[in-house]
């Protein structure tokens, strides 16, 4: 098959090289000239482990090349973002997926498939990118094929899930489907899962709604052991000795381009029903204030002055800032007059982003740490020489080993640091 990809982002760029290393030849379309350059010159723009070595291997083989125009294909895959709507209840925007559907049907002939994996909503291949195509004069199921097949996998892992995950293929009609299952049969290893377009597109947010909820449901313990004075990572690992439990993980909030947009995907187009799924939305939303909050009591009772900011990317040992809580946090807190706020992320490579560790560590009060990547999962007295007070603060519960000689504050045992604001203003 000759397969052209529009979006050469975090899926579609790993996919269109999956894709070429399987036999296929493939063009990969963006609107960006800097990526097309980089690409034709072997080097991907962005972070994911793996990538690059498949990149040398297509480019070994002359299956990939990157374009800023859509040319005739047999399979077209739409892989570009959906952003949230500037609306009360931040609906998808389908902008950037029906200008690339735009811009495929001059290109369209008789038997060619067209592939969605960019994230929408429920029906929106069948009420907004199907009459799109008709009205082209393509009668789809017969004419072309239309599917929806979304993304299911792990920022960091991409690689081995394109392979081996499951893949949902739901189709327009149950020939789309079939069509469907012929272009990812090429390289897919995990089960191909047949089902209706509609279908697919509410799995996969749901998929991600799954894991919101549940995130909300471990912060909104965070606040109420923090409360009560009780260590809310013991009671998570005490509840999840039950076989039948398994409570997530809190953190200072939900980031990247799925789980803190595609819920409100889901309760657009159903408001009246989702009241568990605004609810999730508000308590992950309210997690930077909160960290904020305690970080602002520590600093009181340590008299600290500069606080270094470990970590900005919404998951760890991944460069993507997009929907980050830790830059959110690490915004508002550059508004606090009160300190001085540096920001340290060997992942991140801006202008604003210290570049040495040491340099950023420099007289610092707290290290509070935003993001799990590896490198700050093992801290002692010589990786944080130079600060003035040892004291981290852990919201990702991320750190393996520490030294006893460094104060270790984490989302169990945070209320001990808790300012007495009533006695404090009384003063």
């Amino acid at each position: 098959m000759k397969i052209v990809t529009i979006g050469l982002g975090y899926i579609g760029l790993p996919t269109s090289i999956m894709f070429a290393n399987h036999g296929q030849e493939v063009v990969g379309v963006d609107i960006n000239p800097d990526v097309i350059a980089k690409l034709n010159e072997g080097q991907i723009h962005i972070e994911e482990p793996g990538l690059q070595e498949e990149l040398e291997r297509a480019r070994v083989t002359r299956q990939f090349r990157a374009s800023l125009d859509v040319e005739r294909a047999d399979v077209f895959i739409v892989a570009v973002p959906t952003p949230n709507n500037d609306d009360a209840l931040k609906s998808c925007n389908l902008d950037y997926v029906t200008d690339a559907v735009e811009r495929v049907i001059p290109y369209l002939e008789q038997g060619n498939t067209i592939i969605i994996e960019s994230t929408i909503a429920p029906k929106s291949t069948e009420n907004v990118i199907l009459p799109m195509i008709e009205e082209a004069g393509f009668n789809v199921g017969t004419d072309v094929f239309l599917v929806h097949c979304p993304e299911r996998v792990l920022p960091g892992k991409i690689i081995h899930e394109l392979v081996h995950n499951n893949r949902i293929i739901g189709g327009v009609t149950p020939d789309c489907t079939l069509a469907g299952m012929n272009v990812y049969r090429t390289f897919v290893k995990g089960t191909l899962i047949p089902t209706k377009a509609a279908t697919a597109e509410l799995s996969k947010l749901m998929e991600n709604t799954f894991r919101d909820v549940n995130i909300a449901l471990a912060n909104e313990l965070v606040k109420i052991s923090t409360e009560l004075g009780i260590d809310a990572l013991e009671v998570i690992d005490m509840a999840n000795e039950h076989p039948r439990v398994y409570l997530h993980q809190p953190g200072p909030g939900v980031g990247g381009h799925c789980l803190a947009v595609d819920p409100y995907f889901v309760a657009a187009v159903a408001p009246f029903q989702t009241p568990l799924i605004q609810q999730a939305r508000q308590i992950n939303n309210s997690m930077p204030d909160f960290v904020i909050e305690q970080t602002r009591d520590i600093m009181a009772k340590i008299e600290g002055k500069k606080i270094a900011v470990f970590g900005l990317t919404y998951k760890g040992n991944i460069d993507d800032i997009r929907e980050s809580p830790a830059m959110l946090i690490y915004e508002k807190l550059q508004l606090e007059t009160s300190f001085e706020i540096v920001a340290y992320d060997p992942h991140v490579k801006r202008d604003f982003v210290e570049i040495s560790r040491d340099q950023a560590l420099e007289n610092a009060d707290l290290v509070l740490i935003l993001t799990d990547h590896d490198v700050f999962k093992v801290l002692d007295q010589v990786s944080l020489m130079g600060m003035r007070q040892a004291v981290v603060f852990d919201t990702k519960n991320c750190i393996a080993s520490l030294d006893s000689s460094i104060e270790h504050i984490h989302f169990g045992n945070i209320n001990s640091f808790r300012v007495d604001k009533e006695k404090m203003y009384s003063k």
